[in-house]
């Protein structure tokens, strides 16, 4: 089983989670479009989805699948999106597709956060993939010198801007062993919109696809 098989069977497993009137908070990424396009073939269960990106709003759409803002959504029953690490405690790093911020404000938002993935994204210590941190574009280099200062190697995400005018730099060379106080940490930093990780409010349940089957840690 490939890859991208692994993720579109994590993406079915996350369907069991989909009560009929639901309003369900969706994620950007490979495994969230995954989810998206099956969940096309429930859609009569949903009563309307929130997308943390301008790109997830216009596949479901695509769907003819509703699509509200999240103010006037309200809270949500549940969230399902993808990560690009995560840690047994179901600390994650997000922000590779450059959504991190609409993400981590629709998990913030939903009683139920449903993190899909491929086996490969669990690891011991996170750090590895660069983490990515969403910054006013006036504060680049003071949030760099900062993040060296912290042992990082920050790059700047070249030739992109996200869907809320920003910048992205991409932190390279972390071991991060505390991302609840790193994540805290990092929010102090005048410029940054949000960071990458997503600790303090973690997934509550993570589906992984692997070459065996799907699993479920909780």
């Amino acid at each position: 089983m490939n890859q991208d098989a692994m993720k579109k069977a994590a993406a079915e497993a996350a369907l069991a989670y989909v009560q009929p009137g639901m309003i369900v908070g969706i994620g950007t990424g490979s495994t969230a479009n995954h989810f998206i396009d099956l969940l096309a073939g429930i859609k009569h269960k949903v009563e309307a989805t929130v997308a943390s990106s301008i790109a997830s709003a216009q596949r479901l759409e695509s769907h003819g699948i509703r699509v509200l803002d999240l103010n006037e959504a309200g809270q949500l029953s549940l969230y399902v999106d993808g990560a690009d690490e995560s840690n047994e405690h179901l600390h994650l790093v997000k922000g590779g597709g450059g959504a991190l911020t609409r993400e981590k404000i629709v998990a913030g938002a939903s009683d139920k956060f449903v993190c899909i993935a491929d086996d490969t994204k669990l690891v011991k210590t996170l750090g590895k993939f660069p983490l990515p941190i969403e910054v006013i574009p006036m504060a680049q280099a003071l949030v760099a010198r900062e993040m060296v200062k912290l042992g990082g190697n920050p790059v700047l995400r070249a030739g992109f801007t996200t869907d809320n005018g920003n910048i992205i730099l991409d932190v390279h060379g972390l071991e991060i062993t505390n991302p609840v106080e790193m994540e805290n940490r990092l929010n102090q930093i005048p410029g940054v919109v949000t960071n990458g990780l997503f600790a303090i409010r973690p997934a509550d349940v993570l589906i992984l696809g692997g070459a065996n089957g799907v699993r479920t840690l909780v």
